[in-house]
């Protein structure tokens, strides 16, 4: 960011018989011109506007295509025509001696329009420039890493898993989540050594309020056998999804003594604990995201770039002893585009190829290699209905099996029946058109001389856990169908807390993931529990003595700071029958195979002893 200052701003105040200088003129210039780069840089930031490609024309020369620029001072580089330009012909090249070159723009301005001075003193000037040009220049740098276009520590929580003198590996999560929605987890390996050698890693996070994708509340985080060279890094993303809840934040721990991490078979240093405090919202993702960056200051938003020039391309040399030759030209990862207002009719139509409109409503999907519709709700709020399509192919035969795509039906997890009906068209004399009909059960006792069917078994796998299902379908004639429609109802069945609770306890029970931990004080660790032949239910956590430290509702303890074993109640709160215990040895931290021989005896279900 330049050093001069912008702002405040201070204009002109006119009065009758004021007398008008140079330096009052000056003034109302630097008013306008300063609240328009100011504008420039809050609302549209450091980047391109259009154009500026840059292309390869020989080994030696570059064509730079016009376009503009907005630099880190909100001022305009505007290049008004295509340029060629011989490469070291280029500012800065003879300077560097490297094989990989930065091609930037910046903001240049030149006096011009030379004019005879009038009123110029003896010892002063006979000519002024009358005019000064806003233009352009290009120059080379060393390759450097990017700048970032935001402080991420405005955003994201971070924690380092392990380091030594070649790698080092960090988790990273956004620092609030939208309740009901998917989030992103990053494990980042960085290689910041020369020495060519691989790394393997693995840890388990605790996430009390967030859910994998197989419904649990631990994520397995890690790589296997990883060479990086100086400079690069493996990012691994995870898509964790918060669940429907009340509380206002949650935390992500590191599970003590999970953490591993080898290099060529030799042990790395590892952290033994962390844990991630997220904020928890009831607002969309969107909204967050613009709170987040509405709340940086001004301070930190005039130190957001490091330099005012923009960058175009990242060139490519192979050197010999005098000359050079352009190997290749890399623009993808190097520039940073404007989102600006006028393109916004053009991106929503480029857009329409990757996103689809939520307004837009089809009939029948389009046919595809797996096709799957998800229901919607009726005004009864146990039933839910739809439309699928089970795509044949060309060489479909009697006999064949073929598969719907996964299906969510719209009630949620838990005990759901579901039926499906054969789609079909077929001409009615009595109507004197074609009617659309849906036939539950076999086809083919419908099937007449004059009807057109098509004679299929079908069967629904439903997947209580995920709240999906997938029709099956298997041809008992020959057909020349590419696709088969259907239509299915969907009924859940009330459960849980939605009727009286009349089941016997027996056989049911719930148990801690890891009934006792040996913890420091202060230490934290999420006790997760398991449903023993029945569903998930809602979970109380209570310490059963005063000073035994804290525990949240959703199952982090943290233990007090005095030694000493302590008991956590765990129990099903509509249910209070059906509890368990955990226990936390709280001391010093000591070897593990030490823990291990004064670790007490794991407990069943229901409390006792193995």
């Amino acid at each position: 960011m330049s050093s001069s200052q912008l702002y405040p701003f201070e204009r002109n105040r006119y009065y009758p018989g004021k007398m008008l200088t140079s330096a009052d003129l000056l003034a109302e210039q630097n008013y306008h011109i300063n609240k328009n780069r100011f504008l420039n840089g809050l609302l549209y930031g450091k980047g391109i506007i259009c154009g500026l490609g840059v292309v390869g024309l020989d080994d030696y020369s570059v064509l730079i295509e016009s376009g503009a620029a907005i630099d880190g001072s909100g001022r305009e580089i505007v290049v008004e025509k295509s340029v060629v330009k011989k490469l070291s012909a280029i500012e800065g090249f003879d300077e560097l001696k490297g094989d990989v070159l930065l091609l930037k723009a910046r903001y240049h301005e030149e006096a011009v329009h030379s004019v005879y001075s009038v009123n110029h003193k003896e010892d002063e000037n006979e000519y002024e420039y009358n005019r000064i040009a806003e233009s352009y220049e290009f120059f080379l740098t060393e390759d450097e890493e990017q700048e970032a276009v935001f402080d991420e520590e405005d955003f994201l929580l971070r924690e380092t898993l392990f380091k030594n003198e070649n790698y080092t590996g960090t988790v990273t999560v956004p620092k609030a989540a939208s309740v009901g929605k998917t989030l992103k987890i990053v494990l980042e390996i960085q290689k910041t050594g020369t020495e060519e050698t691989s790394l393997t890693c693995r840890g388990v996070l605790e996430m009390p309020l967030f859910l994998t994708p197989e419904g649990e509340h631990e994520l397995d985080i890690g790589v296997s056998e990883v060479s990086l060279k100086k400079g690069e890094s493996l990012k691994k993303e995870y898509w964790v999804k918060v669940m429907e809840t009340e509380e206002k934040e949650t935390e992500l721990i590191l599970r003590s003594g999970s953490v591993s991490a080898f290099e060529d078979e030799q042990a790395v240093n590892v952290t033994s604990h962390f844990s991630l405090r997220v904020l928890l919202s009831d607002l969309p993702p969107l909204a967050i995201v613009s709170r987040l960056s509405g709340e940086i200051n001004l301070e930190k938003r005039n130190g957001e770039y490091t330099e005012d020039a923009v960058s175009l391309a990242r060139i490519r040399l192979l050197r010999n002893t005098g000359s050079y030759i352009i190997d290749s030209i890399e623009e993808g990862e190097v520039k940073s585009f404007i989102l600006s207002p006028s393109g916004g009719l053009l991106r929503d139509n480029y857009l329409s190829y990757y996103v689809k409109d939520a307004e837009l409503k089809m009939e029948q999907p389009a046919v595809s290699a797996v096709t799957s519709v998800s229901g919607k709700k009726t005004e009864f709020s146990n039933i839910a209905s739809g439309v699928l399509e089970v795509p044949l192919g060309r060489n479909a035969r009697e006999g064949d099996i073929r598969y719907s795509g996964e299906i969510a039906h719209g009630l949620g997890p838990g005990n759901v029946y579901i039926n499906v009906g054969y789609n079909y068209v077929a001409d009615d004399p009595r109507m004197g058109t074609d009617q659309k009909s849906t036939i539950y059960g076999n086809p083919e006792i419908f099937s007449r001389k004059n009807d057109v069917l098509t004679d299929v078994e079908t069967a629904v796998k439903v997947l209580e856990e995920k709240g999906t299902f997938v029709v099956g379908v298997r041809l008992l004639h020959q057909v020349d169908y590419l696709v088969l429609s259907f239509r299915w109802v969907a009924i859940r069945f009330p459960s849980g807390e939605e009727s009286e609770f009349t089941e016997d306890y027996y056989d049911k029970s719930i148990s801690v993931d890891t009934p006792t931990v040996v913890l420091a004080a202060k230490e934290s660790h999420f006790f997760g529990v398991r449903f023993n032949n029945m569903k998930k239910c809602s979970i109380t956590y209570e310490l059963t003595a005063p000073g035994s430290g804290e525990i949240s509702s959703d199952g982090i303890y943290t233990a007090p700071s005095r030694d000493g074993v302590y008991e956590i109640r765990i129990y099903c709160t509509d249910m209070p029958v059906i509890c368990t215990y955990a226990y936390a040895i709280v001391k010093k931290k000591m070897s593990k195979s030490t823990e291990e021989e004064e670790a007490p005896a794991h407990t069943n279900g229901n409390g006792g002893a193995l």
